[in-house]
Formats: C-alpha cells, sequence, structure tokens
C-alpha cells in the first residue's frame, strides 16, 4: 500500500492513453477525477519528454465538468481568469485562489470540529445527522477534497466554547484584509 501523502504517477504514452503506475492499467480523466475527489494527488508526467502535464489534464477536468453543466465558476470568474492570463502586469489571480481555497479548507476543518460529539454541541440530539450532513456538503462543495481531513479527536476541547466565535473573527478579518489588498491592487 502507497503512502497517500505522495502523488499517484500516471504515465501518458504516445498514444495519449494514461497509465496508473500504482494499479498498472490504464485511466481515464474520469477515474483521475476520482482519486481527487478521494484526497489523492496525482502527477501526470509524458512518458517520453518526462514533462509534467498535471496541470493540462487538471484544466481538462475542470473544461469538461463545466461543459456538462456542473458549473462551480461562475462567468465572471472565468472572465477575471481570462483577463489575469492577458494581462501584461503579474496576476495576483493565482495567489489569491490559492489563499481562498486554503481559507475555505481552514474553515470547514473548524466548523466540523466545532460540531463533532467531542463538543458539547455534539451531544444535543440529531446534532450526529446534521454533521454528516455538513460533511456531505462540505465533500460536494470541495469536489472531494474534504475526504482527505481526518476528523477531530474524540476528547473533549481544552478551550472555552467561545472559541469558534473568536476563529470566525479571524476569518472574517481575514477576508476583509485581503479585500483591502485586492481593492488597492485594482485601482
Amino acid at each position: 500500500m502507497t503512502d497517500a501523502k505522495t502523488p499517484l504517477l500516471i504515465k501518458r504514452y504516445a498514444s495519449r492513453r494514461l497509465y496508473n503506475t500504482e494499479t498498472s492499467d490504464y485511466v481515464t480523466l474520469e477515474d483521475i477525477s476520482g482519486f481527487i475527489s478521494e484526497g489523492r494527488d496525482v502527477k501526470i508526467v509524458d512518458l517520453k519528454s518526462g514533462d509534467d502535464l498535471t496541470r493540462q489534464y487538471l484544466l481538462q477536468i475542470v473544461a469538461e465538468r463545466e461543459s456538462k453543466g456542473e458549473s462551480v465558476l461562475p462567468v465572471s470568474v472565468l472572465t477575471d481568469l481570462v483577463r489575469s492570463y492577458t494581462s501584461q502586469a503579474n496576476s495576483v489571480v493565482p495567489q489569491f485562489l490559492a489563499m481562498s481555497f486554503d481559507m475555505l479548507r481552514d474553515s470547514q476543518s473548524k466548523v466540523m470540529e466545532s460540531v463533532t460529539k467531542a463538543s458539547p454541541i455534539g451531544q444535543v440530539p440529531g446534532m450526529e445527522a446534521f454533521r454528516a450532513q455538513q460533511e456531505a456538503f462540505f465533500k460536494a462543495m470541495t469536489g472531494g477534497a474534504w475526504a482527505g481531513t481526518t476528523p477531530a479527536p474524540e476528547e473533549p476541547p481544552a478551550a472555552p466554547a467561545s472559541e469558534p466565535q473568536e476563529d470566525l473573527d479571524a476569518i472574517k478579518m481575514q477576508l476583509a484584509e485581503l479585500h483591502e489588498k485586492l481593492s488597492k491592487l485594482g485601482k
């Protein structure tokens, strides 16, 4: 069994077929999308040249999903992405998107930790169903990236009950700072 933190190596042959080096079989873009949804990182390389083709294939997966009506990216975001590629100045879009997704994952983890069985709210009847529903929602919103996270430990939290509100306030402050920085860059 391989380490889930090690990217799954996929080799692209000259025939454009994709080969999973772990299972020694051919895979499709749908298979690769499934690996990623399960929380696994992938690396796709050209067998002959050794070029890293991962970005190209990930963009192709996103494009195919969008064309099938699984719209995640609003037209305004897609437009801004195209503009960021065509502008002469260095774009902050890649860094902003990376930071935004990092913040989303962090806030999801904090929300899920706050509704686990270990917290007092986790003892409320029906909370387990709520937690499962929230986890499914986060998994759907992140395309399965939520599956790679681990649940909170089964011990009571050491911090007072006001901590989730403090975390939320800190996240709001970070978002406000990001918004301010982006506003200044846009001028």
